[in-house]
């Protein structure tokens, strides 16, 4: 029988065997633990992370999709100010719900396209 973390790898190593970041539409990649999220841009020919954020950062209490928006806005902004407008979003394995789902929109909110 396969646990959470077992399904949540084998799915992640399907969607990057096809999901790849390039330097002009880097990958949108979500890391999510118990406590936080966190949100990368990375550009997977160099290896490079061109953009970061996460809720360690942030003081505020608030519910843990709260946070999650806010973390999609900070990263639509360091993005734009990294200069990138495009990106490949790369859900690592998660659904596509709840906290995942709410950084993706504010990331969208924020002027990402993917």
């Amino acid at each position: 029988m396969a646990t959470k973390e077992t399904r949540r790898i084998r799915i992640k190593k399907s969607v990057r065997s096809k999901v790849s970041g390039t330097a002009e539409r880097p990958r949108l990649t979500v890391f999510r633990s118990n406590k936080q999220i966190y949100a990368q841009v990375i550009d997977d020919v160099t290896g490079k992370t061109l953009a970061a954020a996460s809720s360690l950062k942030l003081t505020d209490k608030a519910p843990k999709k709260e946070i999650a928006a806010k973390v999609g806005e900070i990263i639509a902004k360091n993005a734009q100010e990294a200069g990138i407008q495009t990106v490949v979003f790369d859900r690592n394995g998660y659904l596509y719900h709840g906290r995942i789902k709410e950084l993706a929109d504010a990331a969208r909110n924020g002027g990402l396209k993917f």
